[in-house]
């Protein structure tokens, strides 16, 4: 099977990061944070198409889920589970993480474990968590669909396959930005967000969370030691939780000592709507998780009102056009 090469998506990758240029230059100078662009170069027809494509349950071995069944719009492109639920009623390993905005992360899935989005969804496709199948399987359902054949046709001169398939769910996914208040204010409309989430995004600063949440997708461009400055598993062992295969993160691709315990960073857009949080879905609120965060990867103490403040400013994040 034959995926876009690192040549195209690394040109894709450049292509997004000329237009977010374009958007920085208009942006506050000094900030550490990026806005989201306006509007990205894909195939409207692409686009439509994989937008089916993602509410489709033909993919699952048994029809009986879509990826919207996992990346609710509701929940901010994530799963209000802890763990979803997937093809046969299996239940899976990891938390779900947003698809929302998610063509800006440099790496997909907790462990960065799918280079592009294309390569996520090949990896989803045969995940016998999720919709259990195989390419054969998925194609042979589609393409009894005589109206999916004419729109795959229309975009693809090839018609369907799995490179196909995979790049129209690509598409659509990249399409999925959510600008929000925040943004406006990075781009200076300085009474966009209220003076508590300015006080709020200043501490965010002030503490160095944006040293790991950063970037366009504030977050979503590095791997992190979930517990860099504590011992969170420890912790959560003793409360009743311990070490699973799913909690060594990285390491379950490199197999390398030292990617035990690394994350991707998650992106904080709409972080206000994706709970439960974490790669366990340990934690239902985002309070918790702010605690949690000072605890573990801060090391640090901050008086409550502190956090208070970082959270008004966490839900200025929230996208202003997201919808089902």
């Amino acid at each position: 099977m034959v995926f876009p090469s690192r040549r195209i998506i690394r040109a894709g990758i450049l292509l997004a990061a000329g237009v977010v240029a374009a958007n920085i230059a208009m942006a506050q100078s000094d900030e550490p944070l990026s806005p989201l662009p306006s509007s990205l170069q894909l195939d409207p027809n692409k686009v439509t198409l994989g937008g089916k494509l993602f509410r489709d349950t033909r993919f699952a071995k048994d029809n009986s889920i879509s990826c919207i069944s996992c990346h609710s719009f509701k929940y901010g492109g994530a799963d209000m589970r802890p763990l979803s639920i997937g093809s046969g009623g299996v239940t899976h390993v990891i938390n779900t993480p947003s698809i929302l905005n998610s063509g800006f992360n440099f790496r997909q899935q907790w462990s960065g474990g799918a280079d592009s989005l294309e390569e996520l969804f090949d990896k989803i496709v045969k995940n016998p968590r999720v919709f259990n199948s195989n390419w054969k399987e998925v194609i042979d359902k589609l393409s009894k669909d005589d109206a999916l054949v004419r729109l795959f046709n229309e975009s693809y001169s090839e018609g369907i396959t799995a490179e196909t398939i995979s790049d129209a769910l690509a598409a659509y996914s990249r399409s999925l930005i959510t600008p929000s208040r925040f943004d406006k204010y990075l781009r200076g409309e300085t009474n966009a967000i209220s003076e508590d989430e300015k006080r709020g995004y200043e501490r965010f600063k002030a503490y160095g969370c944006v040293g790991c949440h950063q970037g366009v997708n504030i977050g979503g461009n590095m791997f992190q030691k979930f517990g860099a400055m504590g011992d969170y598993f420890a912790a959560r062992a003793a409360a009743g939780s311990p070490v699973r295969e799913s909690d060594k993160g990285r390491y379950n691709v490199t197999h390398r000592e030292e990617d035990m315990f690394l994350f991707k960073v998650p992106s904080l857009r709409n972080v206000e709507k994706t709970a439960p949080y974490f790669h366990d879905g340990s934690v239902e609120t985002l309070e918790g998780a702010v605690e949690i965060m000072f605890r573990f990867q801060l090391g640090r103490i901050a008086p409550p009102e502190d956090k208070v403040l970082i959270v008004k400013f966490l839900k200025s994040l929230t996208g202003e056009n997201i919808k089902e």
